[in-house]
């Protein structure tokens, strides 16, 4: 291979790998993700017995879902829902589906029927957990307040904020309890489906409930909200990326007779973002990827699931025995 062919080759997967590269936009903070105009887009609005979800796709893409009622947990009538594409033109945006239409400019997303008659006018919403900030109680244990506590943690870090990251195992073990956790999914645009900011919460680190950014999207187990290969959410209260959730979760552990053989399922009940998804729900199984199995009348830590490179944030972490 003569030298001009081998430098145009070079050149090429050079290109290849920059383009690669430029499609893994990746943000975990909202000020940097500013630097991209499909950021302030994506979101939520509401308004006058309308809700809509916009998704940023990468590269000026979006898809939305329009509801009617509100948002979900806060007036969606939970049936009606369309489905519309849209792409950013400069500093707005403008989308179409079966028998609507709407375009977005200055935070007002503008809602139109098929006949080009103006329906709504709904302002970007940012809303905020009724759980977030929740002060633990005096029986509480704490285990993230801040880079203080980061010794309650096998492998304890934090970023330069101060934030608790992904990859960690409570020193704590715990067998009937609760879990109020804060917890922060990356904004990455191009990533499709499990890599689109992925980690979990092990209960005992046996039982996952999962955390992913799945804004706008309908439930299913392996969605924010679900309780991994068990069961969906019953709604999903997922805000978008960047934006502050909360899992509030009560737990009770297996039971067990004399002779190790376990009588009853693991049960959970799980409030994402203030809002109840899971209703004692039985786990009848650990989660496949779980550090620990079942085993009689032992209790287990808590687990933040490190998941490739996908990083987390997590803050205001506490529990409370529940035996």
């Amino acid at each position: 291979m003569d030298a001009l062919k081998f430098g145009s080759i070079v050149v090429i997967l050079l290109t290849l790998l920059a383009g690669n590269a430029a499609c893994e936009a990746l943000y975990t903070n909202p000020d940097e993700a500013a630097a991209d105009p499909d950021f302030s887009l994506q979101g939520e609005y509401v308004a006058d017995g309308w809700g809509v979800q916009v998704i940023a796709r990468g590269d000026g893409a979006f898809e939305a879902f329009v509801l009617k009622g509100g948002l979900p947990g806060a007036g969606w009538d939970g049936e009606y829902r369309r489905h519309l594409e849209g792409q950013r033109d400069g500093d707005r945006a403008v989308f179409s589906g079966r028998n609507l239409e709407f375009e977005i400019t200055d935070e007002i997303l503008t809602l139109y029927d098929a006949n080009g008659r103006m329906k709504a006018r709904l302002p970007r919403v940012e809303r905020v957990s009724s759980t977030m900030g929740l002060e633990p109680p005096d029986n509480a244990i704490v285990l993230f307040a801040g880079p203080a506590d980061v010794d309650n943690w096998r492998n304890g870090r934090v970023d330069e904020n101060g934030l608790l990251q992904e990859g960690l195992t409570s020193r704590e073990r715990f067998r009937d309890h609760r879990i109020h956790v804060e917890f922060l999914v990356p904004y990455r645009p191009h990533a499709r489906g499990q890599a689109r900011g992925n980690s979990g919460i092990y209960v005992q680190s046996r039982y996952e409930v999962q955390m992913l950014d799945s804004f706008g999207y309908e439930p299913h187990h392996s969605h924010n909200g679900g309780i991994y290969s068990v069961a969906a959410a019953e709604l999903n209260l997922s805000y978008p990326p960047l934006r502050w959730q909360t899992y509030d979760i009560y737990f009770r552990a297996p039971r067990f007779n004399a002779e190790g053989a376990k009588v009853e399922d693991a049960r959970m009940t799980v409030y994402h973002n203030g809002v109840r998804v899971h209703a004692d729900a039985s786990v009848p199984h650990t989660t496949t990827a779980a550090p620990i199995f079942e085993e009689a009348d032992e209790p287990g830590p808590i687990y933040l699931q490190r998941h490739g490179d996908n990083p987390m944030r997590y803050r205001n972490i506490w529990v409370v025995d529940l035996e």
